[in-house]
């Protein structure tokens, strides 16, 4: 016979405990004549093979069902299940911490997060300790914390010689221009890497014209094009985030952005910049939208990670007009932007992909090279030239 004291440190459980086990009637101590609870050898039997069925995974209750009658199948299967999403979640948190620790793949975990959370997602990585220009190269481009660095070094490789950012043409740009209706004295260009479009407004136009971009690359290029060709007296440029514009409110006739918006969301964008604008204002931007209502998988699975916010021209359209502008017109960019940008790049793809076997960045290039010249007609850039509700 065994004092609850002694029972307690044969079986590692507290008194607490075991009184709470005699009340489910697990165990069945006596009590003597002078007070003491004692109890005997099969309750500490019965207590150890409690203690393996709960090693299973089974509550007290169900431990009391099975010692107490045959053994419940389906109530064993429920708790293999049970366990077996329990593990699968845990499985998911452990792959999650050690793709944190730099010991497997963050992608998806950042694509998620874009998808659903997108501004907590970008706080949170500047809260890690990269600067604005960096977390939004990470959340749109590497998607890797711990390898951010070597890719976006394998990325710019891939662009550097590049005359084309993205898809563009100078016609383009000059219609969207010609549906302006009134002069233009002051242009702010977001996004406008190495300002091809910037000289198209310079060379039309007699606007001034603030070139704002966060890669002063591309800004010292815009730069050296605009001396060599006389117009530096138009040009302004400015090192910045359009997220944080570092230039004067209700200071500019028109807002100009060739497939940029998306970066802070077109929703987002629109709001954003309204203030910048003086008077009635314009703003003229592209985005990527479907072409079709029903797009093949792979341009689906492309966009899905690349841009979730991808919506039909509909959609935009009527966002637009909920954030208070009234769409003058809008047309798709020609075949020729897509052309201008692809055709190069496919080509720079196969310059650099000897020396670069292993790049994460090289094979993601390749990736949307080969999706988006098979499946062109699916999706593309669309203008929208807007203007401002009074």
């Amino acid at each position: 016979m065994y004092k609850i004291s002694e029972l307690a440190a044969k079986v590692g459980l507290s008194r607490t405990a075991l009184l709470y086990y005699e009340k489910l009637e697990l165990i069945s101590g006596q009590r003597l004549e002078n007070g003491y609870r004692v109890y005997s050898d099969k309750d500490l039997q019965r207590l150890r093979l409690i203690q393996h069925l709960l090693a299973g995974g089974l509550t007290l209750k169900e431990c009391k069902v099975c010692l107490e009658a045959k053994i419940d199948r389906q109530l064993l299967q429920n708790r293999l299940n049970t366990l077996e999403q329990e593990i699968a979640q845990k499985q998911q948190s452990r792959d999650l911490l050690a793709a944190i620790l730099g010991e497997g793949d963050l992608k998806p975990w950042h694509e998620e997060l874009n998808e659903l959370a997108p501004d907590a997602h970008l706080d949170w990585l500047i809260k890690q300790g990269f600067n604005e220009k960096e977390a939004l190269r990470l959340k749109w481009l590497s998607k890797n914390m711990n390898e951010h660095d070597e890719y976006m070094a394998d990325f710019m490789k891939v662009f550097e010689t590049l005359e084309y950012w993205g898809p563009g043409s100078d016609s383009d740009t000059k219609k969207a221009l010609s549906l302006i209706p009134t002069k233009l004295n002051n242009i702010l260009e977001l996004g406008c890497g190495k300002g091809l479009a910037t000289l198209v407004l310079a060379e039309h136009s007699e606007a001034t014209i603030t070139a704002v971009d966060n890669e002063q690359s591309a800004l010292d290029s815009l730069t050296d094009r605009f001396e060599q060709i006389g117009l530096s007296k138009q040009l302004k440029t400015v090192n910045g985030s359009m997220t944080d514009l570092p230039v004067d409110k209700a200071s500019f006739d028109i807002i100009w952005s060739e497939g940029s918006a998306y970066i802070m969301g077109v929703e987002r964008a629109l709001a954003s910049w309204k203030p910048y604008l003086r008077g009635q204002g314009y703003i003229v931007l592209s985005d990527m939208v479907w072409r079709t209502d029903t797009p093949s998988e792979e341009a689906i699975a492309l966009w899905t990670q690349e841009y979730p916010d991808i919506q039909s021209i509909a959609t935009r359209v009527e966002q637009m007009q909920k954030a208070g502008y009234q769409v003058i017109e809008h047309f798709p960019q020609s075949e020729q932007a897509w052309l201008n940008y692809y055709g190069p790049l496919a080509q720079r793809i196969k310059e650099v992909e000897a020396e670069m076997p292993e790049s994460a960045a090289l094979n993601d290039i390749k990736h949307e090279v080969d999706i988006c010249t098979r499946f062109a007609n699916e999706f593309g850039y669309h203008l929208f030239i807007l203007a401002k509700n009074s």
